[in-house]
């Protein structure tokens, strides 16, 4: 793979945890006591002109 691809990559998944982690936050911060709760998440990760979609499904657990 090339350098520009990996570039590009790894721009886009650092863009993708960054601003999906600062989401998260600021939805359980709205959501107040989730303490002893946990969610279930999915991320959908489409690709035009792939033809392309990936899902990954997880548990977060809430905060007081």
């Amino acid at each position: 793979m090339s350098e520009d691809f990996n570039m590009s990559m790894r721009k886009f998944l650092k863009q993708v945890g960054v601003t999906s982690q600062q989401a998260i936050e600021e939805a359980l911060r709205n959501a107040g006591d989730t303490s002893g709760k946990s969610f279930e998440a999915k991320m959908v990760l489409t690709i035009d002109g792939l033809d392309m979609e990936h899902v990954v499904t997880g548990k977060i657990e809430g905060q007081s």
